[in-house]
């Protein structure tokens, strides 16, 4: 993905905010731990991630690039620490932070560069932690949706890079399962904050947003809307050098990645109130 894209955010930073689906409450615990611990969120957005962090009672210092993001993220959440900055060179001294954490950007990154000052900013025993939002693109018409809107976000797996850069140790992993409610606008905001949406042209984007429009229409429930199902994959690693015994992994977290899986999606448990549920698998 080039670097117009990375850049291209700050154009669609209100449709980002509105358009774009939260984190889980557990999802952010995992990352962090359950203890108040401080926290560098690195391509913090508009501050998706960074609402849930607060309410875990961290202390955040949320930082991105994009002043057009970070000033969302200001807005709605006065009382965090915020900076314009990226990942390559991060204004914080050695040793400063418990966790690093990245959501939905890591893939942005120079990692080369990246990596190692994620390493030097975090304390000993102090973690990286990275999520995405996945679609569940196993249901059909989620499926249809990516093949419309694009799917280069899916399938990111931090693995290789993290644990062979020699800066970390073992990357331990996990998934949550979440939804977001969208309707007929709300999906075309979803849509506009895409990378590669965000730099067409005015015609080719508007085609785009009519495309999305036409299937939704197909798909979609009127005022009701559509529970987009997402997949939340996790990922985190404790700093090299610097690791210390964790307490053992509680029972929740010993279930694997395929156990969360194989759990019912909403698409699947939740019933729209019509004859038949099967709609909720596939609206065609």
């Amino acid at each position: 993905m080039s670097d117009l894209h990375a850049r291209s955010f700050g154009s669609v930073a209100d449709a980002y905010d509105r358009g774009r689906p939260s984190y889980p409450l557990e999802a952010a615990r995992w990352l962090t731990g359950e203890r108040p611990a401080t926290v560098l969120e690195l391509g913090a957005g508009t501050g998706k991630l960074t609402r849930q962090l607060v309410e875990l009672g961290h202390d955040v210092h949320a930082t991105d690039p994009d002043e057009a993001m970070l000033a969302i993220l200001q807005r709605d959440l006065p009382d965090v620490r915020t900076a314009v900055g990226g990942a390559e060179e991060i204004a914080a001294p050695d040793a400063s932070y418990d966790v690093v954490v990245s959501a939905q950007a890591f893939h942005w990154f120079d990692l080369d560069r990246a990596l190692p000052e994620m390493a030097r900013v975090l304390k000993p025993g102090g973690r990286l932690a990275l999520v995405w939002n996945e679609r569940d693109e196993r249901i059909p018409w989620v499926r249809k949706l990516g093949r419309i809107i694009g799917t280069q976000e899916q399938d990111v797996d931090p693995t290789e890079p993290v644990s062979t850069c020699g800066h970390f140790g073992f990357v331990d992993d996990a998934v949550f399962k979440h939804w977001q409610g969208v309707d007929r606008e709300s999906i075309l905001d979803l849509v506009r904050s895409r990378s590669n949406v965000a730099v067409l042209d005015e015609e080719e984007r508007s085609a785009k947003l009519a495309e999305v429009r036409a299937f939704y229409d197909d798909y979609g429930r009127g005022m009701d809307g559509m529970q987009l199902p997402y997949v939340v994959r996790c990922f985190r690693s404790v700093v090299a050098d610097k690791i210390v015994r964790h307490a053992p992994a509680t029972a929740e977290e010993q279930r694997t990645a395929e156990d969360r899986l194989d759990e019912p999606t909403p698409m699947e448990t939740t019933s729209d109130g019509t004859a038949t549920d099967l709609l909720l698998i596939d609206f065609k």
